[in-house]
């Protein structure tokens, strides 16, 4: 073989020093063709965990439901909330057990009653508008009692509006050379505060009178009776004693039931409350999470300017193109540009030629 023929051959090993085996040419680009397509395989093998189709969720995502779902106001108010259904059950076992012993005290005392109004006979009849006459009568007293407390009450307030109408007397007359508005509005205050002290004053006065006759009148109506009963009043006396202690006793156990009642149903509207003000919460969440879903669903800046869909009822128009007309006119030029360097490459572009 020649010098020439050494040199052709030379050259189509391309000059890397390394004789290229007879039909192997291009192997080298077949070899990372095929190193491309393993690193390929291996990507998609650490791929293969996830879940098709499954977006990867972003970190502040999780961020702001974790910080939903550990809302502190959601664990207070369930704190509430079971607290009062606590409160609810233990009160309500309470009063049926108040309630138990009232009915069964009832029960008893008229049992017992019953029994010593047999044994009593028809004395008890007959000492019974005695009894009834000193029912009245400390009822009576107890309303004597809370007039003259109204009455002392209305006396204070007239003293009260009477030294402030002299206050502002003394004040009018200090100051008539200026006539102070102020000191004459207060005057017209003080003077109507004590024109109601007044009539309230004579209406506590004429209700305390009243209530004193009739406790009077009740306190000698017993009086009277006490003289024409003496007799039935002694003999029917362990009754009505025994009566009145039962009436104490029921009394006491009413105020209890009442007092629960009360309790139960203070419990009942915490409880309500509280199960509003989760739902409250609950809807607040609910709004949030909307408003987020909206914000992600809306479309992101520059939506404006992508490409619109084109109907095929606007296929024969132009109105279409009017958008890309400015910017296909001042990249025409630089497009040629581009073409003709294109040409000018490929009127260069070296062609290797192997001889066999």
């Amino acid at each position: 073989m020649g010098d020439a023929e050494e040199g052709l051959l030379w050259g189509a090993n391309g000059g890397d020093g390394r004789q290229t085996p007879p039909g192997q040419l291009g192997g080298s680009r077949g070899g990372g063709g095929e190193e491309e397509e393993g690193g390929a395989t291996v990507a998609g093998g650490a791929c293969e965990g996830e879940e098709p189709g499954t977006p990867p969720k972003v970190v502040g995502e999780e961020e702001e439901e974790e910080e939903e779902e550990l809302d502190p106001r959601i664990q207070e108010e369930l704190e509430h909330l079971n607290q009062a259904n606590e409160e609810i059950n233990r009160v309500e076992l309470q009063l049926d057990e108040a309630r138990t012993a009232y009915r069964r005290i009832l029960s008893e005392s008229a049992r017992k009653l019953n029994a010593q109004g047999s044994q009593l006979g028809n004395c008890i009849e007959k000492a019974r508008p005695y009894y009834e006459a000193r029912r009245l009568a400390k009822e009576a007293q107890q309303e004597t009692q809370r007039a003259a407390l109204r009455y002392e009450r209305a006396v204070s307030m007239h003293n009260a509006a009477r030294e402030m109408v002299f206050v502002a007397e003394q004040g009018v007359v200090a100051d008539k050379n200026r006539l102070d508005p102020t000191w004459q509005e207060m005057l017209n205050h003080a003077t109507r505060k004590v024109n109601e002290a007044e009539e309230e004053r004579l209406r506590s006065e004429r209700e305390h009178q009243r209530v004193t006759r009739l406790c009077q009148q009740a306190e000698a109506r017993v009086q009277a009776l006490q003289k024409s009963l003496k007799r039935v009043i002694v003999k029917s006396k362990p009754y009505f004693e025994l009566k009145a202690q039962f009436n104490q006793i029921l009394e006491e156990h009413k105020a209890k039931v009442t007092a629960l009642e009360r309790s139960v149903s203070q419990a009942k509207t915490r409880y309500s409350v509280a199960l509003r003000n989760l739902e409250q919460i609950s809807e607040q969440i609910h709004a949030r999470r909307l408003q987020r879903l909206v914000l992600r669903r809306a479309s992101p800046v520059g939506a404006e300017t992508s490409p619109r869909h084109v109907g095929p009822e606007k296929f024969d128009s132009v109105e279409h193109l009017l958008g890309l007309s400015d910017a296909t006119s001042l990249n025409s030029d630089e497009l040629e540009g581009r073409e003709q360097r294109r040409g000018a490459q490929g009127h260069f572009k070296h062609h290797r030629s192997i001889s066999l």
